[in-house]
């Protein structure tokens, strides 16, 4: 009987593909990976691929980390991974009382604190060194939830008279207002080592279109500026486990700008996996101590598409 790797997703709720090549990376290396998923109800598409969904406390409830603490040791869990931004954080802090053999690859609490929060990640940006769009310069403007994610809650400006309507009724203290810009988009998939061995893999992607804040097409594409960008970020801070990086490239000038990081898969890194650099191999490998390399060789051109699948669950 093959050696059972069991993984608990914190908030994975739809990420079946993701699921899948992690069981097709453990067959790899001869494991039988089992996923579980900690969720608000049973009732979520990764029924279909998990073990079992656990129905687990909210990201703010008191008891959360005491109730976490009885799954992982009641399923005998040996990963854990986040893929929502409060779980980021919950796992890093959660990391601090986890026994010392499970297998947590997130950043820090700072480092979730801060790129969980796009005026403070601007800042930080800007403090490095690393190129943003303008800030509350002249119109039109982009205005940005400061916690937000999948594009909600954003509003844009033509002009002062739109501004000081959005703000009667919103506080300028929760957004960050930046310049509105002409420009396409693109998703850096990357892995930092959380034994020490550096920067894995860095993989950007074109988001082609876009649904609900996530990404539906996209195709990998070997920009070397963005490349290089990426490894100098990830440089800048204790960065480990999977990043997912997002940048701007300005139509009219061609100019790259950093617009946000999430220390967490990408909803798209299965066109990146798809394309040669697997990244749910790469963990298993780094949870097993077995030997890793860096992946430079993948497949540009590469596009994804995504679409939708039914999954039926008898009530």
């Amino acid at each position: 009987m093959k050696p059972e790797i069991n993984i608990l997703f914190l908030g994975g709720a739809r990420r079946t593909s993701l699921a899948e090549r992690f069981v097709m990376a453990g067959e790899k290396l001869g494991k039988v990976v089992n996923v579980f998923s900690y969720e608000l109800s049973k009732e979520v598409p990764l029924i279909a691929i998990a073990r079992e969904i656990i129905v687990g406390k909210r990201w703010n409830d008191p008891q959360l980390f005491e109730h976490l603490l009885s799954v992982v040791k009641e399923k005998n869990i040996h990963i854990l991974l986040p893929f929502v931004d409060p779980a980021v954080e919950v796992l890093a802090l959660f990391r601090r009382i986890a026994p010392s053999d499970v297998f947590i690859p997130v950043s820090n609490v700072e480092i979730a604190k801060t790129f969980f929060d796009k005026k403070l990640a601007n800042e930080w940006f800007i403090f490095h060194g690393f190129p943003v769009p303008e800030e509350d310069k002249k119109y039109p403007l982009i205005a940005k939830p400061r916690k937000g994610s999948a594009a909600k809650g954003l509003a844009i400006f033509q002009n002062e008279q739109e501004r000081e309507i959005f703000f009667q009724t919103h506080s300028p203290e929760d957004y960050l207002i930046q310049a509105y810009l002409s420009a396409d988009e693109f998703t850096v998939d990357s892995y930092v080592s959380v034994r020490g061995n550096g920067i894995l893999g860095v993989v950007p992607r074109q988001r082609l279109e876009v649904f609900n804040g996530e990404v539906v097409k996209s195709v990998t594409t070997r920009n070397e500026e963005i490349i290089d960008l990426s490894k100098k970020i990830l440089g800048a801070a204790a960065f480990c486990g999977p990043i997912t990086i997002q940048f701007l490239r300005e139509r009219s000038t061609g100019k790259i700008y950093v617009m946000e990081i999430n220390p967490r898969f990408g909803g798209g890194v299965i066109n990146t996996i798809e394309a040669g650099f697997d990244i749910p191999s790469i963990l298993l490998k780094e949870y097993l101590n077995l030997p890793i390399e860096t992946v430079d060789s993948w497949q540009e051109n590469l596009m994804m598409m995504r679409t939708f699948k039914e999954i039926f669950l008898c009530k």
